[in-house]
């Protein structure tokens, strides 16, 4: 059985559970409903079910319903959403930029300083209670039924950007196999630190938690730990000391651009966590010193935004995109590094 996506209270990660196993071969005839109950830990049949639903239940990679009778040696993979720790979620009348919405989703372009989901430290305040107002007050209008917010993934405090979210269990369930499939494609805008000798190019390197402090993530060149995680950047625009790079994911890990940049010797700049805060490149001049802390007070967090978001629809199977600009505040940092990059005025 492969092990369930780690689950934590700041993250870009998809939120899913893959599962993958072979009946034995004296197994008699049963509901696969009645079997999958029985393998995997806390699944509720109402939750099988709806992967039945969603059809993300393959047998010898065919889908299937929920009363299908598994035979000896059949292999069942199945992917699910991953439930949130159980916290009381209560409706925040918090303003949002919603993007779009329909009856069955939900895109967000959230700004930085939000967090999505109430964790521990930030119980309330966050995305995911300001969306519990916001259905509220759409549901009592079109007197609807219980809409709930089902994240599918989600993007740091400090990262801004476009965040799709379900309105119900099956939409959700469905969303988790397009992104367990890669079939949602990201993109994402970074300011880093230093240059780059190629145009383009792929970060492949294992994720995993720090082994000396659980707080931030490791990338592990040689596999032995963590999960398999993959970035595609290409250079945007070069501004000598740092360069605006687009990174496209092809995985979904715990702070992964993040942690893949670092590993690489180009931290996202004004990264607090991974080393980004600090002067990595440049001159020693004292005006230049000066001009990055001008830099770090217009941008007081990571340079990290989710640009873009394109998939089919999940129920109407309409191709949708979604394109946020810049926010004011990385929009306003990488003029002054233009700025800085021309004329050099400051050396």
């Amino acid at each position: 059985m492969d092990e369930p996506l780690e689950f934590t209270d700041s993250e870009e990660q998809e939120y899913y559970e893959h599962f993958r196993l072979t009946v034995d071969k004296g197994q008699g005839l049963l509901r696969i409903d009645k079997f999958l109950m029985s393998r995997i830990e806390n699944a509720s049949r109402n939750k099988i079910q709806n992967a039945a639903k969603a059809g993300n239940i393959l047998v010898n990679d065919k889908p299937v319903k929920q009363n299908y009778r598994v035979k000896p040696c059949d292999v069942i993979s199945i992917v699910m959403a991953q439930p949130l720790r159980e916290i009381e979620l209560l409706p925040e009348n918090i303003p949002l930029n919603i993007v779009y919405e329909d009856e069955h989703l939900v895109v967000v372009n959230k700004e930085s300083g939000m967090v999505v989901h109430p964790g521990y430290g930030n119980y309330t305040g966050t995305m995911v209670n300001a969306l519990m107002y916001h259905f509220s007050e759409v549901s009592a209008m079109k007197t609807s039924g219980d809409v709930r917010p089902g994240l599918v993934h989600r993007i740091d405090k400090n990262t801004s950007g476009i965040l799709l979210v379900a309105k119900n269990e099956i939409v959700q369930t469905r969303l988790a196999k397009m992104f367990f499939d890669k079939t949602i494609k990201r993109v994402y805008y970074a300011l880093v630190w230093g240059d780059f000798e190629q145009d383009e190019g792929t970060i492949t390197g294992h994720i995993g938690r720090s082994l000396k402090d659980r707080k931030i993530m490791h990338v592990f060149a040689d596999g032995s730990y963590g999960k398999h995680a993959v970035t595609h950047y290409k250079v945007l625009e070069r501004f000598g000391y740092v360069t605006l790079v687009e990174c496209r994911l092809e995985t979904g890990r715990t702070h992964q651009i993040r942690a893949h940049f670092r590993y690489i010797g180009h931290p996202v700049f004004n990264d607090d966590t991974y080393g980004g805060d600090q002067i990595l490149k440049g001159t020693t001049f004292t005006k230049y010193k000066q001009f990055i802390n001008n830099c770090f007070d217009i941008c007081p967090r990571h340079c990290l935004h989710a640009k873009s978001l394109e998939f089919e629809h999940p129920v109407t199977r309409k191709h949708l995109f979604f394109d946020s600009p810049l926010p004011k505040d990385m929009a306003t940092l990488i003029d002054k590094w233009r700025h800085y990059s021309k004329h050099k005025e400051l050396e």
